[in-house]
């Protein structure tokens, strides 16, 4: 690319970045520079014309590509892959980003001129603006609802986490290993300028916030699973734990961002989310199926008369816990967390503690969930959670069961646990190969299907379930739809199976005992 053509793409990312309000006028020489040294020009061309910006993109995607190509045919970026160029391009936006002290003064003066909502709305875009939030990749997510008797249920594959690169992963096995920073949520990854097996962050800001008098950060997530996705951090690389200070934690979250819901995933294996190393929430602003999920029956807390509570019709376990005083609430949940990590019933096989004697493996735990609703009450989902494994189920009694793997064995977090299914990029092209099948366009054959090397051999007994079900004649929209429905059926028993009390008769009566027992009802 001649360096004319090469200015006039960097002329127009700075218009873009000048129009969203990423730098400001006077910032426009310092950027330009910067961008011209990260190219190694020592100075611009000529006449170069005039940018409109009302005729650039929305996303800075398409004016990134050509910049990502230069780069790639000058040999800045090491290799022509995903991962490489995500690395480059973190680095070219984060030359066009205000400092993180001038980004919290921006949403402290936003929050005081015009509220918590209109900053976050600011905060949000300018995280989409950045690139830091890839809308792009996000806008590829397959996505579609599923009614159950408990609501309509969220299904998404998730397809924005692009794979790693053959090459990527050969080059991967010589890298020297490094502990810097220590886990993807730590507050030194602002800045950071990544390497393969770390993304760049050059481009990622967070907000300090304060929460049980404790120094806390506030971000979105690169890959939003549903709207405004955050992540809400320790300023210290602890572990989860969920305590009496989580909920209160939760509390103050809420009180700071009523407009977001905020919860936990648990705290232990099998049942926790895939970062367990350092202590975070999730929150957002979004109405999960849960949400709307009803109550059977409204009761006054023993303990607390202040607080209503009562069991979700719902296939995971939840009990939903309401009250205009918070410090009742907080009392109230902190009284389940502990009767519930202590409790036995053998019968519904339920065990809070194995071990040898001399050393107690903890099995219950909680996953919480918080909200502030617009009349001033707060409201607690408590989601009973138990990570006992058996020799009929070595991934997790309350775990999905080996018969649903073939759509979904990673753990069940808090997402799902609200009713938003993630499931794995790869089932797009296998539903895709499936839906050939129902239509007729490839032959049904299980013989084929059984070789381990094959697509759809984890799914060779459910494909057979559905052609005896639905034939091999559908049309194209029909065969998706009957598929969208099956995979929403197997979310659906995917809660059913990470409950700890089924929705049948026995297993209702047995949650109701835990309540009376633990005299909370």
């Amino acid at each position: 690319m001649p360096d004319e053509t090469l200015t006039i793409h960097i002329e127009r990312l700075l218009t873009f970045a000048m129009r969203q309000k990423l730098i400001d006028p006077l910032d426009l020489e310092m950027s330009r520079n910067a961008m011209l040294d990260l190219f190694s020009l020592m100075e611009p061309e000529e006449n170069v014309p005039e940018i409109d910006s009302a005729s650039l993109p929305e996303s800075p995607v398409p004016l990134l590509d050509p910049l990502l190509d230069e780069a790639v045919q000058r040999g800045l970026i090491e290799g022509d892959t995903v991962t490489f160029r995500d690395l480059f391009d973190a680095r070219i936006m984060g030359l066009l980003m205000p400092r993180p002290s001038e980004i919290q003064r921006k949403f402290i003066q936003h929050t005081k001129d015009n509220g918590i909502q209109a900053a976050t709305d600011w905060f949000y875009q300018m995280n989409i603006d950045s690139n830091y939030i890839r809308m792009d990749r996000i806008l590829k997510n397959g996505y579609w609802k599923h009614k159950t008797t408990y609501g309509e249920l969220e299904i998404t594959i998730n397809l924005s986490k692009p794979e790693k690169d053959p090459r990527e992963i050969a080059l991967l096995k010589t890298l020297p290993q490094s502990s810097y920073p220590k886990c993807l949520l730590c507050k030194e990854n602002v800045g950071y300028s990544g390497r393969l097996d770390h993304p760049a962050r050059q481009n990622i800001r967070i907000l300090p916030l304060t929460l049980e008098g404790k120094e806390w950060f506030f971000q979105y997530s690169p890959y939003v699973y549903y709207n405004e996705h955050s992540i809400v951090l320790s300023s210290e690389h602890v572990p989860m734990v969920i305590s009496p200070e989580t909920f209160a934690r939760l509390l103050d979250f809420i009180e700071q961002f009523p407009h977001y819901f905020v919860g936990s995933n648990a705290d232990l294996p099998i049942v926790g989310g895939s970062i367990l190393n350092h202590d975070h929430f999730q929150a957002g602003r979004h109405v999960f199926p849960m949400e709307v999920a009803t109550v059977q029956q409204w009761h006054s807390c023993v303990r607390e008369p202040e607080v209503n509570l009562g069991i979700v019709e719902w296939p995971m376990s939840v009990i939903r816990m309401q009250s205009k005083d918070r410090d009742a609430l907080l009392r109230a949940a902190v009284y389940v967390l502990e009767a519930w990590r202590e409790y036995n019933d053998p019968h519904a096989e339920i065990v809070a503690f194995s071990g040898d004697g001399v050393t107690r493996v903890p099995h219950n735990t909680i996953t919480p969930i918080a909200r502030k609703k617009g009349d001033g009450t707060y409201e607690f989902d408590l989601v009973l959670r138990n990570n006992r494994t058996s020799e009929e189920h070595p991934d997790g009694i309350f775990h999905p069961h080996q018969q649903l793997h073939h759509i979904k064995k990673e753990n069940i977090g808090l997402i799902e646990v609200m009713g938003l299914a993630v499931l794995p990029g790869r089932l797009q092209t296998e539903l895709g190969l499936v839906a050939d099948i129902l239509t007729g366009n490839v032959a049904f054959d299980p013989i084929a299907l059984q070789a381990l090397d094959h697509p759809l051999h984890h799914h060779l007994a459910w494909i057979a379930d559905l052609v005896e079900l639905h034939g091999t004649n559908q049309e194209a929209p029909t065969a998706k739809q009957l598929l969208q429905g099956a995979v929403g059926g197997k979310f659906s028993a995917v809660l059913h199976d990470a409950g700890v009390y089924k929705r049948d008769e026995a297993g209702q009566e047995a949650f109701k005992y835990f309540l009376t027992k633990a005299s909370i009802i």
